[in-house]
């Protein structure tokens, strides 16, 4: 099983150094069932070809009672197509050869991640069973390849006995190496439709690392996670579920770029309003993947800015998304980023100018509001504190919305302008702070913008 991955991007040299594989050199990853060979057959400024070779094992895999193969009859795991084809071992062997490049850093020229470069990929003894060369290019095209294929006879002596399901695969595109490389983790075990491993809860977190950047916007992304996850249902379900509510809720009815531009307007005037009040630090209570401190980060007033969230997979989010590794250490000391929860009190939350709360609070329950204002006003206690929240009047205008629902299924509430007012001004005046009241978004006349904030200053 041969992967070769091509590029004419000038200098097509830089593809080494994107891989951290030397063109030079042979290298070679153990497998659980034998190897993977990386080397170069081109190398040149004009056009450069990395090539992924598989070396499995076929009596290992019988060896230890492992059951790698053979399903559907009892000489399976002795006579089988596992060792010769592009399988579930080709895209572990995509994760382990290559998965600096696929995680989206290059220490050499962090630049070069989000640079579109052509390439060209050739994959041998691709399978595709109960589906065929339609299911590839439906796997594929949506995502902009050009897709050329060549299926092999089932014998060339005999050709009367027609077609196999065996492909060689050329794929076309312009696009980041990351985005290839992870488009090929997930699609070739989905096309195989079967895996040398046991599928379990992890290989949910996995195809959503790797693929929910582009599945959840892919027209076959059902067919793709459930044979990617072994028409497992309960898995499959997981996996679907947690893709729709993935930037956009499965209820949440704005279109994507009216939530989008929405978000965009709301994280603006939340830093515009920061940077008036004269703040030098601020800490982002409920930062999630972090979109927000990469605002922050810009601005040389802020000398240090700090992000919690109770999630700890957002906040490792957040360190990719800001390239945490390639970080300058200079830039490296102005941020902090911890898990913890608004609920309990916790002293690394205190001395801080300002903290913003973005669209933090209707994702707790109600009765636990009362613990989160103690955390925050009494002791956590910034002078200045930025907290945005859905104005729940504006649901109507959005037509699709069925009557008593809300935008994300997680949302606990969604406060009308009066409730949101009269809750932030019995804070206050509890806890020794003024407050103002600002509308985010497109406003109507009847039921007001669709978000809202409320500023808090605490004292005179």
């Amino acid at each position: 099983m041969l992967l070769n991955i091509t590029t004419t991007h000038q200098p097509a040299s830089v593809l080494g150094f994107m891989l951290h594989k030397h063109p030079d050199k042979l290298q070679t990853v153990k497998l659980s069932i034998g190897k993977a060979h990386v080397f170069y057959p081109e190398s040149s400024e004009e056009k450069t070809t990395v090539s992924l070779l598989l070396d499995i094992d076929p009596i290992d895999m019988v060896r230890g009672g492992r059951n790698l193969s053979g399903k559907g009859f009892a000489l399976g795991q002795y006579v089988n197509d596992r060792p010769y084809v592009a399988s579930s071992f080709m895209s572990v062997a995509l994760s382990k050869a290559f998965s600096t490049a696929m995680n989206g850093k290059c220490s050499h020229d962090p630049s070069l991640v989000d640079v579109e470069m052509p390439f060209e990929v050739s994959l041998t003894s691709l399978p595709a069973p109960k589906g065929g060369e339609l299911l590839i290019r439906n796997m594929f095209e949506p995502l902009g390849y050009e897709v050329e294929l060549e299926r092999y006879t089932l014998d060339e002596k005999f050709t009367e006995w027609g077609d196999s399901k065996y492909f060689t695969l050329n794929l076309k595109h312009t696009l980041k190496l990351k985005d290839l490389l992870s488009h090929l983790y997930v699609l070739i075990p989905a096309l195989d439709n079967d895996k040398h491993y046991y599928v379990s809860h992890n290989e949910v977190e996995k195809l959503l690392d790797k693929g929910k950047e582009w599945l959840k916007d892919h027209p076959e992304k059902e067919q793709i996670t459930k044979r990617y996850l072994f028409n497992l249902s309960h898995l499959s379900r997981k996996a679907l579920e947690q893709l729709r509510d993935e930037d956009v809720a499965e209820n949440d009815v704005e279109e994507n770029v009216k939530k989008e531009t929405l978000h965009t307007q709301r994280l603006k005037l939340v830093l515009e309003k920061l940077l008036a009040s004269g703040a030098k630090n601020v800490i982002d209570l409920g930062c999630g993947e972090g979109k927000l401190i990469r605002m922050l980060i810009k601005e040389k007033q802020l000398e240090k800015i700090v992000g919690m969230d109770v999630s700890y997979q957002d906040l490792t989010k957040c360190k990719e998304r800001l390239h945490w590794e390639e970080m300058a250490p200079k830039q490296k000391d102005r941020i902090d980023l911890f898990q913890g929860a608004l609920t309990y009190q916790d002293d690394r939350l205190a001395g801080f100018d300002a903290a913003t709360i973005v669209e933090v609070i209707e994702h707790m329950d109600e009765s636990r509001l009362q613990s989160f204002e103690r955390v925050v006003f009494e002791f956590a206690k910034p002078k200045t504190v930025f907290l945005t929240t859905p104005n729940g009047e504006y649901n109507v205008l959005y037509e699709s919305m069925e009557e008593n629902t809300m935008r994300h299924t997680d949302h606990r509430f969604e406060w009308t302008r009066a409730e949101f007012e009269t809750w932030a001004n019995k804070v206050a005046e509890t806890y020794n702070y003024t407050v103002s009241f600002l509308s985010i978004g497109e406003e109507d006349s009847i039921v007001g913008a669709p978000s809202q904030m409320a500023i808090f200053n605490h004292g005179n």
